[in-house]
């Protein structure tokens, strides 16, 4: 049985800055296990040549989830920013705003506003950071493909039972033991995925105290009931128009729509979906394609209807991030809930670390980071003990 002092669930941001400050204080006893076949969790990328990322140029990915931070007041993050190198500048908002109030009238534009504290991205978007973070991780700790389904507490250890894939394995430099039913102990856990999913996939043996099931049940996941739709272009001929690239729509099907380009770089638009997710769901994609590149024409103009790539990401439809009580959510940012149980068997063995576990920012990038170093903070305040 494969054992580490400690096991970290989930290799999205908060997972792998979890094992980033573990390395950072010599602790090198940990595994970290990740369902999906790629790390980044939420925080994912397209390249506007169609390959997964980081298969472009880091100035062709475009954002597929989470896109920006505001370093204005998320003052850790920046921090971490500075610190790996990575370069950021403001969401691009000069010029109006498309606003589409119904079906009877047309599109009108009105004076653009400025956000502020601005809105902030990265060059390569938002996986930067998390690409930036994997290469520095001893990455034999790193295992994807690895579904954690049972966690089983022993008294001195926690034993994990993790699912495999199938996918044929990819050529890398991580472990990868798909196909496999594998069990893992440690002594400490860090659940790096959203508590939802931890109460809804993950079974507990023996169960969660009641009240914290409840707790973690209770907590929306953010983005799980949104998807996005980019187009790529050559030019970002909406500036030329005195455009900011904004837009609000009554009409849809994209309820808000933002500038996605990178500097001298991809040229993108991208919206948010403002159809429910059970309504997206008895859509075919190509069909939501259409009637998103006809909005963009009816809102930019014709050279709107023509980008050279174009995505959807739908996060409802990710069964490692939404389950069925995200379907019928708002996907707001809600408060966080507590991280570990008080007392009982579970008291000091499971940590959650998650972006929703944030104090102060549950649900944004910069939570992650938050929840993340709170978590490590105090697993190793307990292995002191």
């Amino acid at each position: 049985m494969p054992a580490a002092h400690i096991a970290i669930v989930g290799a999205g941001l908060s997972g792998l800055y979890a094992a980033t400050l573990l390395e950072q204080r010599g602790i090198h006893d940990y595994v970290l296990l990740e369902a999906r076949d790629t790390v980044g969790g939420r925080i994912a990328s397209a390249s506007a040549a169609r390959q997964p990322a980081p298969g472009g140029t880091d100035l062709d990915l475009v954002d597929l989830g989470a896109a920006w931070y505001w370093p204005g007041y998320q003052h850790q993050l920046a921090r971490l920013v500075t610190e790996l190198g990575l370069e950021s500048f403001e969401q691009f908002e000069n010029g109006d705003t498309v606003v589409e109030r119904s079906q009877s009238e047309p599109p009108t534009r009105v004076r653009g506003t400025v956000t502020s504290p601005a809105s902030m991205r990265l060059v390569g978007g938002m996986g930067a950071l998390t690409r930036a973070l994997h290469c520095r991780l001893d990455t034999t700790r790193i295992h994807t493909g690895q579904a954690v389904r049972r966690l089983r507490c022993t008294g001195q250890h926690v034993e994990l039972d993790s699912e495999g894939s199938n996918a044929e394995k990819r050529d890398n430099n991580e472990n990868d033991d798909r196909g496999t039913t594998t069990t893992w102990r440690a002594e400490h856990v860090l659940l790096a995925l959203p508590p939802r999913l931890v109460e809804h996939s993950i079974q507990c043996t023996p169960a969660l105290p009641p009240a914290l099931a409840r707790q973690w049940r209770a907590t929306a996941t953010w983005m799980a009931p949104h998807a996005k739709y980019v187009a790529v272009y050559d030019t970002p001929f909406w500036r030329q128009q005195g455009l900011s690239g904004e837009a609000r729509s009554a009409l849809g099907p994209l309820g808000e729509i933002h500038d996605a380009s990178m500097p001298d770089g991809s040229a993108a638009l991208f919206g948010f979906f403002g159809v429910p997710a059970q309504v997206r769901q008895n859509v075919p994609e190509e069909t939501l394609r259409a009637h998103c590149r006809a909005q963009l024409v009816r809102l930019f103009g014709s050279q709107a209807g023509t980008p050279k790539a174009d995505f959807i990401k739908d996060w409802a439809l990710d069964p490692f991030t939404a389950t069925a009580a995200d379907l019928d959510g708002a996907g707001q940012h809600g408060e966080a809930p507590a991280s570990t149980a008080e007392s009982g068997p579970w008291h000091g063995r499971l940590t959650g670390v998650a972006s929703e576990w944030s104090p102060q920012f549950p649900g944004y990038v910069a939570g992650a980071i938050e929840a993340a170093g709170l978590g490590v903070a105090a697993s190793l305040k307990l292995a002191e003990r």
